[in-house]
């Protein structure tokens, strides 16, 4: 158990009638902490929030510290980035999933900062997955359609505030008009391949949520271009 639940207090970020989605945790080298940060919500989604959790150890446990909105803007599908030189950045879906915003965080990773960015605008894009290879930053995501797969896009930046220029759907063959029946959630670095990741994806059971299940797939990306292909 990473992060304990509460049971039996509605107004706790942590109480087990709230939503909590798409955690994600980087290391920060400097305060030698692991930094969880989450989308927390209520059933309606009307709070639309981002939390944040510190813990000495990967797996856990981690002390909650609480829920913010970024700049005072709603945080739904969210993930994280730590680049290359240290700094780390939380990319959310918001404004009603209508634009997708980049925000950088604190020195300890546990608070945003006032610098961040909005793009993707009036594209309602939401399941950010963002990596980078070689000098160019990549970010796919989803279309809003529900529990239902779409068809993935991507983009690309030579900074990871953006400028970012959206392309089409990455996914090649059968099944690529609906991410091979799946939802983006990470894109993994394979160690010692340079442009080779292992794309990972939620496949949502949307009568039995708890038995989703999920899809890794190879992901390569060169000069801009990125291409997941699943196997026979």
């Amino acid at each position: 158990m990473a992060l304990t639940p509460v049971k039996g207090d509605s107004l706790n970020d942590l109480d087990t009638g709230r939503v909590i989605e798409r955690p994600k945790v980087i290391y920060n080298s400097k305060t030698k902490k692991f930094v969880m940060w989450m989308h927390v919500d209520k059933e309606d989604y009307s709070y639309s929030q981002a939390g944040v959790a510190v813990s000495e150890n990967p797996i856990g446990p981690y002390h909650y510290l609480g829920s913010v909105k970024p700049n005072g803007q709603m945080t739904r599908d969210m993930t994280l980035f730590k680049d290359v030189d240290g700094k780390a950045y939380l990319i959310y879906s918001s404004e009603q999933n209508n634009t997708m915003q980049v925000c950088l965080l604190s020195n300890d990773y546990l608070k945003p900062t006032k610098t961040f960015t909005r793009i993707l605008v009036n594209r309602r894009r939401e399941a950010p997955a963002i990596f980078k290879s070689g000098a160019k930053y990549y970010l796919i995501t989803s279309s809003c359609t529900g529990w239902s797969p779409n068809a993935a896009t991507y983009a690309v930046a030579d900074k990871v505030l953006g400028s970012w220029k959206e392309h089409g759907n990455p996914c090649r063959g059968p099944g690529a008009d609906t991410t091979f029946a799946s939802q983006s959630t990470y894109v993994l670095p394979v160690s010692g391949k340079p442009g080779k990741f292992l794309f990972m994806a939620d496949i949502w059971n949307k009568t039995d949520l708890e038995k989703s299940t999920y899809l890794w797939l190879r992901l390569s990306a060169h000069d801009g271009l990125v291409e997941i292909k699943k196997s026979r």
